[in-house]
């Protein structure tokens, strides 16, 4: 039994490989701003303590499900051609 090509038909292993490195660079950046932003407005600059306090964390929870959720609306919007609100 023959096994699926991974790749669409239609698509070169070259194309391929430029859409998943493409899909890569984008989820890099992603998780960067992500890291950044939420790091930013969740822990204090003045570091009092070694670790994350209890406050950071839950902030930093809210921020990163926050973050993913409005990720997912906007990835949604896009894929229907709607413009964004």
């Amino acid at each position: 039994m023959a096994t699926p090509s991974p790749i669409p038909a239609g698509i070169s292993k070259e194309q391929a490989f430029s859409m998943a490195q493409t899909e890569m660079e984008y989820r890099v950046e992603l998780f960067n701003k992500l890291a950044q932003t939420c790091f930013r407005k969740c822990v204090d600059n003045r570091y009092k303590e070694a670790e994350l306090n209890m406050g950071d964390n839950s902030c930093i929870d809210r921020c990163v499900s926050k973050y993913w959720q409005v990720n997912g609306m906007v990835g949604q919007l896009l894929s229907v051609g709607k413009p964004p609100m």
